[in-house]
């Protein structure tokens, strides 16, 4: 059997912006802690991404603190300071693909900072705990509560996957191209795939889905478009006309992960 570490963990705290590297993280059941539980919404509400402003990579986030703290690549924009602890109390209803949940929105100096940096309108939310917004069953039975990420609340891949795809690219792509939270060394390539119920540390996750990846996974760090890695992938990993890379994932338990834990497959 094959020995299975965790060896990154990563948050994105606003849905398609750069991520941020962590040594451990704590497992809620909506994700990571602090992961995706912020969005930026056009003037619409409805959530806005990389996909249609490939600038937002241009955008810089850290946590220092009690702060997200950002700043941006391009632009001469003040160093922008967010306290986590206080959310905004306005509230308003957001559109994420197929839901509608609501989320508290902040003031017009945030905004603002925001609408600067992408080029266009928009506002900056948050999901609060009394928000619900719930995985679909249609591939696991229990709904569990989940944050403004695409549908479910973790993504793990393993090394192997990544290195398997780069053997076929004339550029090798790096492993933030597919935004996962957690990343494994061992075994061979797709071994997630096969998963189904596993425990990380001390902590209980069963496997839901493959992940079907979009453009997104070809925007460069300039912010530009690329026909890779989507045009190698689609030739060996396209089911239904969906390219998949990388699982879904729910929990079962809450608590500490760290790089380093060994990722044991249960058989139930």
């Amino acid at each position: 059997m094959s020995n299975f570490l965790l060896t990154q963990i990563n948050i994105y705290p606003v849905k398609s912006l750069p991520g941020i590297s962590l040594k451990e993280s704590f497992v809620e059941e909506r994700g990571l802690k602090y992961d995706r539980r912020w969005m930026i919404v056009n003037a619409e509400n409805v959530f806005i991404t990389q996909r249609n402003f490939p600038n937002m990579v241009f955008i810089n986030i850290e946590i220092d603190g009690d702060n997200l703290v950002f700043t941006h690549k391009k632009k001469n924009l003040e160093e922008l300071k967010i306290p986590i602890s206080s959310s905004p109390k306005d509230e308003i209803k957001v559109h994420v693909w197929d839901d509608i949940c609501l989320a508290n929105v902040y003031e017009n100096k945030i905004n603002q900072w925001f609408s600067n940096a992408i080029e266009s309108e928009c506002k900056l939310v948050y999901m609060p705990n009394s928000t619900e917004r719930r995985t679909s069953t249609k591939y696991f039975p229990e709904s569990k509560n989940v944050s403004f990420a695409d549908g479910y609340p973790f993504l793990i891949i393993g090394e192997e996957s990544l290195n398997y795809l780069n053997t076929k690219l004339k550029k090798p792509v790096s492993m933030n191209n597919f935004r996962p939270n957690l990343v494994f060394s061992g075994g061979i390539e797709h071994d997630e795939d096969s998963w189904k119920n596993i425990k990380i540390g001390e902590h209980k996750f069963s496997v839901v889905k493959p992940c079907a990846r979009c453009v997104i996974t070809t925007i460069d760090s300039n912010g530009n478009k690329n026909k890779e890695p989507l045009s190698t992938l689609s030739k060996y990993r396209n089911f239904n006309n969906k390219i998949m890379f990388g699982q879904n994932v729910i929990t079962h338990t809450e608590g500490v992960i760290k790089i380093g834990d060994k990722i044991v497959l249960q058989d139930s």
